[in-house]
């Protein structure tokens, strides 16, 4: 009895294989991360070896499996989805054959297993789908926010740099001041001491407190958005 391809391809969207490949994905993560221990005794690492091995088994077989179903075979190699699964099992085939000096950085690679969840999440796949259809105002609200920036800084140079020449030297110095202040982090290492300087300093903070509003209302607008869509 032939099987569908069609068919074939419905199996990797089942709920039981999406949700089994991405606690797959936490696992390698959680391993990639207790290999970086130092001082790990012989049977861990001996098990965090083989943990690699079965890991990468099942993603090479899952890989070569879509590669089989993907009508057009090239377009899936370089298709973003196609890219991340290869990204995914590269690094274990490739350090094998390198010189140890890159072994430290293949390592790194394999953290991309993290973006194969954004093929099982259909959740991501929401947020990415509302993010790319209000792309326009968030680049309008990054440029805003860089011009505001600026003029913090230009702002806060004027009130303090008479009073502390050695903190708020230049423009450039004042820029570090006002990144820390529109982002609300406030690290205290660099503060105004003027009342100038302080007045202005509440008025960036209360606007700052406002930029954090602007992006979550127009990707939370966007989310609902897209949930109401009928899905594909």
């Amino acid at each position: 009895m032939k099987v569908d391809k069609d068919d074939q391809r419905i199996f990797f969207d089942r709920p039981i294989v999406a949700w089994s490949i991405t606690l797959l994905i936490i696992y390698s993560v959680i391993c990639f991360s207790i290999d970086t221990l130092p001082n790990l005794d012989k049977s861990t690492t001996i098990f965090l070896h083989y943990s690699e091995i079965i890991i990468v088994s099942i993603f090479t077989v899952e890989y070569l499996y879509r590669l089989y179903l993907a009508e057009n075979k090239t377009k899936f190699i370089f298709s973003f989805y196609g890219l991340i699964d290869l990204l995914a099992i590269l690094p274990f085939y490739v350090a094998t054959a390198i010189d140890l000096r890159t072994l430290r950085l293949m390592r790194l690679l394999r953290l991309a297993r993290l973006l194969k969840l954004a093929r099982y999440n259909q959740a991501l796949l929401r947020f990415s789908k509302a993010l790319f259809s209000v792309k326009e105002e968030l680049i309008i609200f990054s440029i805003a926010s860089l011009v505001l920036l600026y003029l913090s800084a230009v702002g806060i140079y004027h009130f303090e740099n008479s009073a502390q020449p050695e903190v708020f030297r230049s423009i450039f110095d004042c820029l570090w001041w006002a990144v820390a202040t529109l982002t609300t982090v406030g690290y205290g290492d660099i503060y105004p001491i003027t009342i100038g300087g302080r007045i202005f300093t509440f008025v960036i903070l209360m606007i700052g407190l406002g930029l954090i509003a602007v992006p979550t209302g127009i990707v939370a607008s966007a989310l609902s958005d897209v949930r109401k869509q009928p899905e594909n």
